[in-house]
């Protein structure tokens, strides 16, 4: 899976300006802890599965030209910290292409890797601030 950068900055109260590439999204939290501005996290990383299920079950479909009218995906956080997907295929399917396209559904890169175990790795990063002399004044070079 390639990917771009993901880069997060603050913004008001805890509403985060998430920027990938070219495209900026926001991610807040539901009030009274923020603005609501965006969807939660935890919601983009349901988008994230989401997104990913319908493209993976959408190409073979397409690969293998079958009627495949419409995908719907809803995603949600279930009890004991399970994820549930729930897919809905529209068209001139057999029952043997809607397992595939199913079997499919769990096999896009976000669901595997959300099923593994994935070492996440902290590397605390120094910003540097600009030099100062004397009363906090920004020295220019």
């Amino acid at each position: 899976m390639t990917t771009r950068i993901v880069s997060v900055a603050e913004g008001r109260r805890l509403a985060r300006a998430v920027t990938i590439g070219t495209h900026t999204l926001t991610a807040d939290e539901p009030e009274p802890l923020s603005d609501d501005t965006g969807p939660t996290p935890g919601e983009l990383l349901l988008a994230a599965l989401g997104s990913c299920t319908s493209m993976a079950v959408r190409a073979l479909a397409d690969r293998h030209g079958w009627r495949l009218d419409r995908i719907d995906v809803a995603v949600r956080f279930g009890t004991e910290g399970r994820i549930v997907k729930n897919i809905g295929l529209t068209g001139d399917l057999e029952p043997e292409q809607r397992r595939q396209l199913l079997a499919a559904a769990g096999r896009c890169p976000v669901h595997r890797m959300l099923n593994s175990k994935i070492p996440i790795v902290t590397v605390p990063a120094l910003l540097a601030e600009p030099e100062t002399s004397g009363a906090g004044r920004e020295v220019r070079t």
